[in-house]
C-alpha cells in the first residue's frame, strides 16, 4: 500500500481468528501455484489472471483487488507486474518471454477473513544479477519472520531487512509498505521495510494477535519510483529490474504463523 502517515494502532486476533484467515491463505497459495505452472515464455499475463479469477470462484473466494478503488478501479483479481514494474501491474496481452522477472500479488477474502501474497517468478534463465536480486528479496522477507518473535518493535525488525537489502548492493521501496490485515485487506498498522525519522514515530509493539502483510519491494538499482499513466503500475525511475515479495503473517504466543504457507 502507498505509505501514509498515520497513528493508529493495530487491530489484534483471536487465535479462531488467525485460524479463519489461513484458511483464506491455503487459497491464495494454491491460487500462486497455478500461476507459476502458467507463467512461461508465450504466455499472456491476461491468461494467469484469467485462471486465478476462475479458481477463486469455483472456491467461493472474493477476489480482493478487482475494482479495488483509486483514480479508476483496479481491473484484474492478480497485479502482475514484469521487470521494471515493482507492484500493480495490470495483466493484459503482454506476452511473457525468457529472462523476464514476473511479480505477482494476490489477495482473496474466504468466509469473511483475508489473506494477502506475492511471488517473484523467474521466467525460463534469468541473469545471475536477476537471480541474485530475487535471493536477496526472499531472504529479507524470511528475515522479517526470523526475527517477529525475538524483537519487541517493528523498527527493529524493518531496520535488519533494510541494511540485509542495502549491505547486498540493492535498494529498498520506501513509497510503499505493507499493512495489516485481517477482516479487510488494508488494517493498521502500516509495515514499512526501512526505517527514517516518519517510521520510527509510527512504530509498533510486537505482541501475540498481530496480523501483517509484510512485502519487501526491492530495486536493483535506486529506490525511487513512479506510476504510469494507467494510475496503477509502478515502475522505477531509473527502469532498472525489481523485485517484490509477500506473506501474510500472524505472530503468536507460540511463534510466527505464516497465514499464506503453502500446504505440506
Amino acid at each position: 500500500m502507498l505509505r501514509q502517515n498515520t497513528n493508529r494502532p493495530p487491530e489484534l486476533k483471536s487465535a479462531r481468528e488467525i485460524g479463519l484467515m489461513r484458511e483464506a491463505g491455503k487459497l491464495v497459495a494454491r491460487a500462486l501455484r497455478i500461476c507459476r505452472e502458467l507463467a512461461k515464455p508465450g504466455t499472456k499475463t491476461i491468461e494467469i489472471d484469467q485462471a486465478v479469477e476462475k479458481f477463486y470462484a469455483e472456491h467461493g473466494a472474493v477476489p480482493l483487488f478487482k475494482g479495488y478503488p483509486g483514480k479508476t478501479p483496479f481491473p484484474a483479481v492478480t497485479c502482475l507486474s514484469v521487470n521494471e514494474q515493482v507492484v500493480h501491474g495490470i495483466p493484459g496481452n503482454r506476452v511473457l518471454k525468457e529472462g523476464d522477472l514476473l511479480k505477482v500479488d494476490t489477495a482473496c477474502k474466504l468466509n469473511g477473513w483475508c489473506a494477502d501474497r506475492a511471488i517473484t517468478i523467474p521466467i525460463g534463465p534469468v541473469s545471475p544479477e536477476k537471480a541474485r536480486l530475487v535471493k536477496v528479496a526472499e531472504e529479507t522477507l524470511q528475515l522479517a519472520i526470523d526475527l517477529l518473535p525475538k524483537r519487541k518493535w517493528w523498527t527493529q525488525v524493518a531496520s535488519e531487512m533494510q541494511k540485509h537489502v542495502e549491505q547486498s548492493g540493492f535498494s529498498v521501496v520506501t513509497s510503499y509498505v505493507g499493512h495489516g490485515i485481517g477482516r479487510v485487506m488494508h488494517e493498521n498498522p502500516q509495515v514499512p521495510n526501512y526505517v527514517d525519522r516518519e517510521t520510527r514515530k509510527q512504530d509498533f509493539k510486537l505482541e501475540p494477535g498481530l496480523t501483517l502483510a509484510v512485502e519487501p519491494m526491492v530495486n536493483m538499482r535506486k529506490g525511487e519510483v513512479d506510476t504510469l499513466s494507467d494510475t496503477w503500475t509502478v515502475v522505477t525511475r531509473d527502469r532498472m529490474p525489481s523485485v517484490h515479495v509477500e506473506h501474510t503473517l500472524a505472530l503468536t504466543a507460540g511463534g510466527v504463523l505464516i497465514v499464506t504457507a503453502d500446504e505440506e
